[in-house]
């Protein structure tokens, strides 16, 4: 139920970051702030699944040394993915406007 809310959470977030149209005021939650908002959502929701990647990967490693070098080549794979979302994320802050 929380991984569904926060799905939620940021699919409002990213509707709001890239609706059409131009306002007829400019709010709180639009352009350059709603971008930092992501970005910072998206560093957190980083730092949290690298921190459970490393966990995982050292437990398995204290369990089966022998695999200790699949392992880490794995968990590096999927640490350089994860950080790749946050880096998409900068990229569309430094796009809007």
């Amino acid at each position: 139920m929380k991984k569904f809310l926060a799905t939620a959470f940021l699919f409002t977030v990213a509707i709001a970051a890239f609706a059409q149209g131009a306002p007829a005021a400019p709010g709180l939650f639009e352009g350059k702030f709603l971008a930092h908002i992501a970005l910072a959502i998206a560093a957190a929701g980083c730092g949290m699944a690298q921190g459970k990647a490393v966990v995982a990967a050292c437990e398995g490693i204290a369990r089966n040394p022998q695999a200790a070098g699949n392992i880490r080549t794995t968990m590096i794979i999927g640490l350089a993915l994860i950080e790749a979302l946050v880096i998409y994320v900068l990229v569309a802050a430094f796009a809007v406007k």
